[in-house]
């Protein structure tokens, strides 16, 4: 009997490296040989993407702004950068989106996180300085290279959550189109390496949901906007909203940048709403956890932060567009505290935030130049969130989003008669802003997938400006929606 209790006990020990072994062997990023950094192909390919972007703009778009010389480079170089006045979703979304793509030719190219941010960079400046005749922007360098990063790494992570070495036929063709779609840049690599095809038994899996928890939740609903806070007179709209809560901020796991991150994208599906309505993002790049008091939980860290809502106007015919606001590049201390959870039945969870904003952007009532109706500054913002969680009922939360946006650099003293256009080199009206949103929100359970829920979102501003009459305007919107929750 002692001898059989010895082989049972020695059973048991072997059996336990090998199952975590096992376990290991699951996982890409545990095997070294496909863990290699490619420095120098990230660079090949982040300056050929700017040469297919431009190649495309010039000769198959026939675009005035992509045809280069030696001559036009020389003049962006020496004149040094200027205010553009593109559209705010050009500026503000697009352009960070196309510095996602900068920032993962490194990123899946083996690089970390760091190390990829400066691909960001130089992409956005080759680009500013190289490929376009008119002058290199100030703000686009600022929104390519830390928006970029900041969608650059949300797209990365999400597209590991699809990705499945281990599948066949069309269940592997629709992971790797999914990925691709979320990550082009990554996509474009599995392609020219083989990894989209190649099946492995070993190291397939791309995401531990054990080490790093996600909530992934989608939302169909009709928003009412209000036409400058009128309660009888706006417009309906469908939309679509996504949600994603990657990893648990007061779970001690890892502390690498954005292994927490929450993001929010909404899309108009139809009406004269802008196409893509809003997108928020708050990520933890570094933090402490602690534990005040028994019981308590608290994250303490540095946190990255991009907010981007868009509208039009809500009538056929009104001149007046509801807002426009952004936080394009944003870094701030921020805190979640967790209350102890009463009786397994409410947890209640407090967000505070306080960033600096570098680029921001908001609507103004003055400056109209080219295809600009926004003023762009830099300034600060506070943000807090309230959630009440009653697990198997639903939740009630409390936004609290709060921006004060100065513009520096006004144009109210050049002449407009002289001066062209593009080399106006204006933030807008010289000035400053105080954006606020306000949304309470409550969802109720029908199971545990699904949720129905409504929304308010109140948005005020008030714009101070230095050479024209201060001005004060509200509005509001209401949602419906119905939940589903993967």
């Amino acid at each position: 009997m002692k001898r059989l209790s010895a082989y049972l006990i020695f059973f048991l020990v072997m059996l336990s490296p090998m199952r975590a072994q096992q376990a290991d062997s699951l996982f890409v990023y545990n095997d070294s040989s496909r863990m290699i950094k490619r420095p120098w192909r990230s660079a090949f390919q982040t300056a050929g993407l700017n040469v297919g972007v431009w190649a495309f703009d010039r000769f198959a778009m026939n675009q005035d702004y992509a045809k280069i010389s030696l001559h036009s480079i020389g003049n962006n170089i020496s004149n040094g950068f200027v205010w553009d006045n593109d559209k705010f979703s050009t500026n503000l979304f697009a352009h960070p989106y196309h510095g996602n793509l900068y920032f993962n030719a490194a990123r899946s190219n083996g690089l970390t996180f760091w190390e990829s941010v400066p691909y960001s960079f130089a992409g956005s400046l080759m680009w500013e300085m190289c490929a376009e005749v008119e002058p290199p922007a100030i703000n686009d360098f600022l929104a390519t290279s830390i928006g970029g990063v900041a969608l650059g790494e949300v797209t990365h992570r999400l597209s590991s959550l699809v990705l499945d070495d281990s599948k066949r036929g069309s269940s592997r063709f629709f992971r790797e189109f999914l990925g691709t779609l979320i990550c082009p840049s990554r996509g474009i690599n599995r392609l020219i390496t083989g990894d989209a095809w190649k099946v492995r038994h070993q190291y397939y899996k791309y995401h531990d949901y054990e080490k790093l928890p996600v909530k992934f939740s989608a939302a169909i609903g009709d928003r009412y906007l209000a036409d400058d806070n009128n309660l009888f007179k706006g417009s309906n709209s469908p939309y679509v909203e996504f949600n994603v809560v990657y990893g648990d901020p007061l779970k001690e796991t890892t502390n690498s940048p954005y292994d927490y991150f929450s993001f929010n994208s909404t899309f108009n599906i139809s009406g004269n709403q802008p196409l893509i309505g809003s997108v928020n993002l708050t990520a933890k790049l570094l933090g402490k956890h602690l534990e005040p008091v028994p019981g308590h939980k608290l994250l303490v860290g540095l946190f990255q932060h991009f907010d981007f809502y868009d509208s039009e106007s809500v009538l056929k015919g009104s001149k007046k567009i509801p807002f426009k606001i952004s936080e394009a590049a944003a870094f701030g201390l921020g805190m979640i505290y967790q209350f102890p959870s009463k009786n397994k039945r409410v947890t209640i969870k407090q967000s505070s935030f306080l960033n600096l904003v570098l680029l921001g952007g908001s609507l103004t009532d003055y400056y109209n130049v080219i295809d600009r109706n926004y003023n762009m500054g830099s300034g600060y913002s506070i943000k807090s969130n309230t959630s009440v969680d009653f697990m198997k009922y639903g939740y009630f939360e409390l936004n609290l989003q709060h921006y004060r946006i100065f513009t520096w650099k006004g144009y109210e003293k050049k002449d407009f008669g002289n001066i062209n256009p593009l080399y106006l080199n204006a933030q807008g009206d010289k000035g400053n802003v105080q954006l606020t949103v306000i949304n309470p929100k409550m969802e109720i359970n029908l199971d545990s997938k699904c949720k129905i829920g409504v929304g308010l979102y109140y948005y005020l501003r008030n714009t101070h400006y230095i050479y024209h009459l201060d001005i004060s305007s509200q509005t509001f919107e209401t949602r419906l929606s119905f939940r589903y929750s993967f």
